[in-house]
């Protein structure tokens, strides 16, 4: 999985390109972590190129939101894909996190 974070009127977004499962779902936490200890607390998981989210990456989403907003930001979502908007569908996270048709609308939501 590749991960590229862009600057977008004061919030950041992490655009997710593959796979997000158990092998790779460290790579995001990790950058999830670099993001908030820089002090960027405002997320948008860019997910238009997300293939697929395992049970790992729903935990990274879970952990990312808490930390989030325990520094007083939040996150959103973009773009899911249909594999990826059925498994957030199926794990309740469609009703847990503001999920967005574009970068665009996610941003101005949380800007």
């Amino acid at each position: 999985m590749d991960i590229t974070a862009t600057p977008q009127s004061g919030v950041t977004v992490l655009a997710l390109n593959g796979r997000l499962d158990g092998l790779t779902s460290p790579k995001l936490e990790q950058a999830v972590d670099d993001r908030l200890a820089a002090k960027e607390t405002r997320l948008v998981f860019d997910c238009s190129s997300l293939d697929y989210a395992s049970s790992a990456g729903l935990r990274v989403f879970l952990s990312a939101a808490k930390k989030a907003g325990n520094a007083g930001g939040k996150i959103a979502f973009s773009s899911l894909q249909a594999p990826v908007a059925e498994v957030f569908r199926l794990s309740g996270f469609d009703k847990l996190f503001p999920i967005h048709n574009s970068v665009a609308d996610a941003v101005a939501s949380l800007a």
